[in-house]
C-alpha cells in the first residue's frame, strides 16, 4: 500500500520497506521521524526546483544518514556522517545496486553536514542536506507552504523538545571520538555539550606541523641540512 504525504509518494519496493523496518529499529523515535522528514522535505524540494532524482535513492539517504550516531552503526574513529554512508552501501550491496547509485547515496549521507559542497552535487545528493538543513535549521521553511509543512508533521511530528534533542543525539554519537568533529559542524556541538572539549584549530595545526621553513634549514628531524629523505 502506497503512503502520500505532502503530495510525495513513500517508497515502497522491498528494499524501501526493509529500510524503514531497519531504521525503526535501530534508531529512536526522535531519528526515525526525523530521518523521513528529511526525505519528504527533501523531495518536496526537489520537486519545486524540478529536479530529477531517483526518489528511492534519496529515501535511503535521507534513512540512514543518522545511522551513524546509533551505537550499533557508530564506529571508533570514523566521522558519524561517514559511518551511515558505510551501513548504506552494505544495505544496498544486498539489493543489487550499482556501484554508481551507491556512490551517490554514500555522499549524500557522508557530505550532509559539510556545508557549500553538497548543493553542486548530483540531486541525491543535495536533495538530503537539503532535508536536513529544514528540519534541523529552518533553511528555505518560508519556500514550503503551511500546508505541506504540517501535513508532514502530522504524520512524522517533531517532538516539543526536538531542537534540544536532535543536539543531544549529535553529542551522544560524537563525545566519544571528539577528534572526528575536526573541520565539520559537530564542533559546535560538543563545544556545547562537553565541557572538557578542546576544539583543534587548523592553523595551529599547521604552525605546529614538523617542517622547518627557516631558510637553510633540512630535515625537521634532524640537524643535517643536505640530507634528504627519498
Amino acid at each position: 500500500m502506497t503512503t502520500t504525504i505532502a503530495g510525495i509518494h513513500i517508497p515502497d519496493s522491498a528494499m524501501a520497506r526493509a529500510a524503514t523496518e531497519l531504521v525503526r529499529d535501530t534508531e529512536p523515535d526522535l531519528l526515525y521521524h526525523h530521518s523521513r522528514r528529511v526525505f519528504l522535505f527533501g523531495a518536496l524540494t526537489g520537486e519545486r526546483r524540478q529536479l530529477a532524482y531517483d526518489p528511492e535513492l534519496l529515501y535511503i539517504g535521507a534513512m540512514f544518514h543518522d545511522m551513524g550516531l546509533t551505537e550499533k552503526y557508530w564506529s571508533p574513529n570514523d566521522r558519524f556522517e561517514v559511518d551511515g554512508a558505510n551501513a548504506a552501501r552494505e544495505f544496498l550491496k544486498q539489493y543489487g545496486i550499482g556501484e554508481n547509485e551507491i556512490e551517490q547515496v554514500w555522499d549524500s549521507i557522508a557530505l550532509h553536514t559539510t556545508p557549500g559542497i553538497p548543493q553542486y552535487k548530483k540531486p541525491v545528493v543535495a536533495l538530503v542536506t537539503a532535508g536536513v538543513e529544514m528540519d534541523v535549521l529552518g533553511f528555505a521553511y518560508d519556500e514550503f507552504t503551511d500546508t505541506q509543512r504540517k501535513q508532514v508533521i502530522e504524520v512524522h511530528p517533531r517532538e516539543t523538545n526536538f531542537k534540544e534533542g536532535i543536539i543531544d543525539a549529535f553529542a551522544r554519537g560524537t563525545s566519544f571520538k571528539p577528534l572526528t568533529t575536526f573541520g565539520n559542524v559537530k564542533a559546535d556541538v560538543l563545544a556545547l555539550k562537553d565541557p572538557t572539549y578542546k576544539r583543534l584549530n587548523f592553523c595551529s595545526l599547521i604552525l605546529g606541523s614538523a617542517w622547518n621553513d627557516s631558510p637553510g634549514a633540512g630535515c625537521a628531524h634532524c640537524d643535517d641540512v643536505t640530507h634528504t629523505h627519498p
